[in-house]
């Protein structure tokens, strides 16, 4: 099925290890791009990556995660003792000549460069499917959003195909009646160049074969129907597999024949038509861009 590209979903989750946040935003981009902040992640971070690029063809993903360890076995801690002891004989032997009692906190000690450091420990392999069916969970909720929008945006896109059927139907039926409005045309113009004398009806019917050849634009027709037709079957819901570029393709194959339709007709009602359909097909490539 058709998928859009923007979505966001935030979630939180708590075992008895271990606390995480996850906030996922995905954006449109030409192709998947990644990218994680937050707590580090280490080797972790591929595993949920991979976990993502089978869901997400495309698109830029942006995560953002926060894991608080609940186990006291998952950190580290390590005080520089000699650096300790260094500080306190100094303020001691401050307080000693000036009279004056000097106290530190906890909390300043805490806050000496390389005296304390507290690391958390990698993730243990049971925290590691925590975390992962977590990421599972709150990217299932982007994809749930991205499958909305592509509904939407499908649906928008077979409107104005809609149209553009309407439109090229149109421009064969007239198509069709080209052959007449040239020889009348040309019949027309050979009477005012013989002042007003008949025509004989072979030159006339071998000169009006050539305009019709020469503005024929069934090959057009055709290719603007296939176009379309390869188009409606690409947002087909029974389709799996990106959408976004095949359409933006076709769309500017469909636009390179109305192009070529608007070059080669002479009837103004023809070349009416062609900026109906450009108008229509400008406004899907503008949706296409929000589908996977």
């Amino acid at each position: 099925m058709v998928l859009g590209m923007t979505g966001f979903a935030e979630r939180s989750f708590a075992s008895p290890l271990v606390r995480v946040k996850i906030g996922i935003k995905t954006l449109n981009h030409r192709s998947f791009d990644w990218t994680c902040k937050g707590s580090p992640l280490g080797e972790v971070e591929s595993r949920l990556r991979d976990l993502c690029r089978k869901k997400i063809r495309r698109g830029r993903v942006e995560v953002h995660l926060e894991i608080v360890s609940l186990n006291p076995r998952s950190w580290e801690f390590s005080l520089n003792e000699g650096l300790l002891e260094k500080i306190l004989r100094s303020l001691d032997r401050v307080s000693r000549r000036t009279g004056r009692p000097l106290d530190i906190s906890l909390d300043g000690l805490f806050r000496v460069p390389q005296l304390v450091e507290v690391n958390r420990k990698g993730l243990s392999r049971q925290e590691v499917r925590f975390l992962e069916r977590c990421f599972s969970r709150t990217l299932e909720d982007v994809l749930r959003m991205r499958r909305r929008e592509g509904t939407r945006t499908a649906a928008q896109v077979r409107t104005h195909l809609s149209r553009i059927r309407a439109s090229v139907g149109r421009v064969e039926d007239r198509f069709k009646r080209q052959p007449a409005l040239l020889r009348a045309r040309l019949e027309r113009r050979l009477r005012e160049l013989d002042a007003g004398s008949s025509v004989p009806e072979e030159k006339l019917a071998g000169e009006a074969s050539l305009l019709a050849q020469r503005y024929d634009l069934a090959e057009e027709i055709g290719r603007l129907k296939t176009h379309l037709d390869s188009l409606q079957g690409l947002l087909s819901p029974r389709r799996d597999g990106p959408a976004g570029k095949p359409l933006d393709f076709l769309s500017q194959e469909l636009n390179r024949e109305a192009n070529t339709l608007a070059s080669k007709s002479q009837d103004i009602r023809i070349t009416k038509e062609t900026l109906v359909i450009k108008n229509e097909l400008e406004s899907i490539r503008q949706h296409v861009q929000n589908i996977e």
